[in-house]
């Protein structure tokens, strides 16, 4: 059974880092692309960031250049997601996805996650 696991979501203040973990279990991550997409109330999902499989430059929203930063450990079959310079605006729950045979384009930006494995969110949220 394919399975995704988040965790290090929580409570910080404007300004502060925080670390989000993904672990897959019932599959290796090898072959897919995964992605960081968040969603707070009110608002659309939105791909936050979103990495290949193979070797190559990820992919960041606008919204967290330069703040975020997505990695991936094969090794231990997980990713994480670095970060930094928290704004309220970042306050959302935070799914991490996995699909296979799709382009970092179209997953992240056009949002095509049919058919995609999700994990249960962490909420993180900014606040001072």
């Amino acid at each position: 059974q394919l399975q995704l696991v988040e965790s290090g979501g929580g409570l910080v203040q404007p300004g502060g880092s925080l670390r989000l973990s993904c672990v897959a279990s019932g599959f290796t991550l090898d072959y897919y692309a995964i992605g960081w997409f968040r969603q707070a109330p009110g608002k659309e999902r939105e791909g936050v960031s979103c990495i290949g499989s193979l070797d190559g430059s990820p992919y960041y929203a606008d919204s967290v250049k330069g703040r975020f930063t997505i990695s991936r450990h094969n090794a231990n079959n997980t990713v994480y997601l670095q970060m930094n310079s928290l704004k309220p605006e970042d306050t959302a729950v935070y799914y991490c996805v996995a699909k296979a045979f799709v382009t970092l384009q179209a997953m992240c930006i056009n949002g095509d996650v049919a058919g995609a494995s999700w994990g249960q969110g962490t909420q993180v949220t900014v606040s001072s």
